[in-house]
């Protein structure tokens, strides 16, 4: 009996800890966000749901609103619903951008009791760590963890660090530190390295990065955890350096095929999962990782993304997950692999479903977490049988390489994810989000996963919601313009390569279908004349609204005037040339300074980033080097496939490659020649050649107007410019129509 109350006193203080936490980081969330907002509310922890679901109640009690939830993610979610609903508020995800507050922090009129529909909410793509997080530090960590806890996401891709990892695991297997260094890419490129695209592309990797990266994923796994979240960490899953085929002779090592037209110095190659040597390298892999990081037991592994295996045979595919998993196992029996299920989708011709049921049958039933990637516009569950029964995610990409236009079918997709929760089984297990880049326009992101809790809204109240905390307050004008938003301009699926006229190639007579006008323009110009009528601008939400829109625009202009200027080019009209020549040049002028008005719309801030993380001079340079080649050149055949809508960018790159282009095309009609492609693609090719390694400092010098226009447009603030270009360009935007 004496043993049976020690437990229990145990049981008891240990519940207690855990409360204590719960409420102690929920607490810690709020006081980041504002101390203000830290004295107004209070948390409680409350059990799941009879169903084992998250939970959180909000209610006024007194001066105090107090938020109760079943853990500190879901209280989280309970304060981002004051802030979202009450305060008329949205927390940013970066971490720069202070959270607007009203002046009197509002009480909660009636208290809300929201379930969660799915129990797992995953975040992130491999690629978001090179789109947009290389060269992130702790604050920006911090925020972007905290705007995860608010949008209840409680499954968030964690790899950050790896490298580290690897470099230990690889010298101790004898390889030299300029070996395992050169062996890894860029820091921008290490996604495509950690999924075995590509290896050694802009390498080699400082050691400061390394340890630096080693000790900021401590911090990140730590706090999600807190935040009751389970990062999902990295195994090892197959991918091996070149040198060790020849340290291994003996051993199973193929050279897997090329990916994206890089060349054979960056081939990747695979240790086939039924030698001997996998299991060694899985055991020191994710000892060495549980050393420094901790696990969570649950390990994303990706074996052939983009790439084809050594065989697509049912029986190889079925052995090789048997084999991958039965080495998680082997040393943590609590492991849970999860897969993108994106391999399904890109190279679904040859992953039929026969060889799809192989390699995923090769797991036990409930072992292997499927991520179906691109569900906004192909749901591979419904091709293959639910995924034989393997649990899944419902995922909403919504960009690729963090293309900064106005895409994203939201309406669509919260429509096909609302049929999946009815019709998708029980082994749908989760809603998730795996987009590429984050942007700046967080919405699609947001009402994806507020489809996760039980919130019962109609599509007015999403709209009405979202409107008054991007305008601080209840705006009619502002709830018009997202109405049509949601309605009619936001019903577009991302696709790669995606971008307006001014961030792509230039050539006479083609426009790509990249920057084709998806929507109704005539619905994007009555929302932007909507969110016109506003008196003042106060939030920084509504501030990339009007410039998200305000963009968009220009760039659709632009490509109705290269239209114009390439008819005139073949009819040898020069005056129209000239007319076109001078009002492009300005649309460019316009876009670059408009973007100015919000420092994540801009390539200073992204070079700014990627400069500060550096420690010694060099080391500076190499990191802007990678920084700007990404979202330009990028490598391989992917040039401007990460295009970026950017201040800066538009002036001191793309639009130099326009120039180039105009100076071809004058010069060709002066001589009464036809346009000499070569030269022009060589002239190109130059400036793309320069910008990576131009490290000094260039933002002073910009394209455009000049003289008091410039200067005014550089002074007024966000609602001033953009009314601005209403005056001047208002009149052309009414003639724009639909591709």
């Amino acid at each position: 009996m004496k043993h049976f109350f020690i437990a229990l006193a145990i049981a008891l203080m240990a519940a207690m800890a855990v409360e204590a936490s719960d409420i102690t980081e929920a607490s810690d969330l709020a006081k980041r966000i504002s101390p203000r907002l830290a004295q107004k509310v209070t948390f409680k922890l409350i059990p799941s749901t009879a169903g084992g679901h998250d939970v959180f109640t909000l209610e006024s009690q007194g001066s105090k609103v107090v938020i109760a939830g079943n853990n500190a993610n879901s209280m989280a979610v309970g304060l981002n619903r004051y802030l979202n609903r009450y305060c008329k508020t949205t927390v940013s995800w970066y971490g720069d951008i202070a959270v607007d507050l009203p002046s009197t922090l509002p009480d909660v009129p009636a208290r809300e009791t929201v379930e969660a529909r799915v129990p797992q909410r995953f975040f992130l793509n491999y690629c978001t760590f090179g789109y947009t997080m290389p060269f992130w530090d702790w604050a920006d960590w911090e925020r972007f963890i905290d705007w995860m806890a608010l949008n209840g996401i409680n499954m968030p891709l964690a790899i950050t660090g790896q490298e580290a990892v690897w470099y230990n695991v690889w010298t101790r297997m004898g390889m030299t530190d300029e070996e395992v260094r050169g062996y890894f890419t860029g820091p921008v490129y290490l996604p495509w390295h950690r999924m075995a695209n590509i290896d050694a592309w802009c390498g080699p990797l400082p050691k400061e990065w390394l340890d630096g990266q080693a000790e900021l994923q401590k911090k990140i796994v730590a706090r999600e955890r807190a935040l009751n979240m389970r990062p999902v960490l990295p195994a090892f899953a197959g991918h091996v350096p070149r040198r060790l085929k020849e340290m291994y002779p003996n051993a199973d090592i193929k050279a897997m095929s090329t990916w994206d037209e890089f060349e054979e110095p960056y081939r990747t190659f695979f240790l086939n999962s039924e030698d001997p040597l996998y299991a060694k390298i899985q055991k020191m892999f994710l000892e060495e990782q549980t050393r420094m990081f901790g696990t969570d037991h649950i390990y994303g592994i990706d074996p052939f993304n983009e790439m084809d295996p050594p065989s697509f045979e049912p029986e190889y595919l079925n052995k090789i997950s048997r084999h991958i998993y039965s080495s998680l196992t082997a040393v943590d029996p609590k492991a849970e692999w999860l897969q993108m299920g994106w391999f399904l989708y890109y190279q679904r011709k040859d992953y039929t479903p026969e060889r799809a049921r192989a390699m995923l049958t090769g797991v036990p039933k409930g072992k292997m977490t499927m991520l179906d990637y691109y569900c906004e516009y192909k749901e591979m569950w419904r091709d293959l049988d639910g995924f034989f029964g393997q649990p899944y995610i419902w995922c909403y990409l919504g960009n690729f390489g963090g293309n900064s236009n106005i895409q994203g079918n939201v309406k669509q997709a919260g429509e096909k994810l609302e049929a999946a929760l009815k019709e998708g089984g029980s082994n749908l297990v989760g809603i998730g989000s795996t987009l590429e880049g984050l942007e700046v326009q967080q919405f699609p992101y947001e009402y994806i996963f507020e489809k996760a809790w039980d919130f019962k809204k109609t599509d007015d109240q999403v709209v009405n919601e979202l409107a008054d905390r991007h305008a601080g307050t209840e705006s009619l004008a502002v709830r018009h313009a997202w109405k049509v938003l949601y309605d009619s301009v936001l019903n577009i699926r991302p696709t790669t390569f995606c971008g307006p006229l001014p961030c792509q190639y230039p050539e006479l007579d083609k426009e790509h279908g990249r920057c084709a006008i998806r929507y109704n323009p005539e619905m994007l110009l009555e929302a932007w004349n909507s969110l016109l009528e506003q008196r003042e601008i106060t939030t920084d939400a509504m501030t990339i609204d009007m410039i998200w829109i305000g963009r968009q625009l220009l760039g659709d202009l632009f490509l109705i005037d290269k239209r114009t200027l390439d008819n005139a080019y073949h009819n040898r009209d020069y005056m129209t040339m000239q007319q076109m020549a001078v009002e492009m040049a300005t649309i460019l002028s316009y876009m670059d300074v408009l973007n100015d008005k919000h420092p994540f719309c801009t390539v200073q801030k992204w070079i700014e980033q990627a400069r500060d993380l550096g420690i010694a001079p060099e080391v500076k340079d190499y990191y802007e080097m990678n920084a700007r080649r990404l979202v330009t050149t990028w490598g391989g055949d992917l040039n401007d496939y990460a295009c970026r809508n950017w201040g800066g960018l538009l002036s001191a790159y793309y639009a130099q490659r326009w120039f180039v282009y105009l100076e071809e095309m004058f010069d060709a009609v002066s001589k009464g020649k036809d346009i000499d492609t070569s030269k022009l693609n060589g002239r190109i090719k130059d400036i793309q050649d320069m910008w990576p390694t131009t490290t000094s400092e260039y933002f002073s010098s910009r394209i455009g107007l000049g003289g008091d226009d410039f200067d005014e447009m550089q002074s007024c603030n966000i609602l001033e410019m953009c009314r601005l270009i209403n005056n001047r360009f208002g009149e052309q935007f009414k003639l724009l129509k639909k591709s």
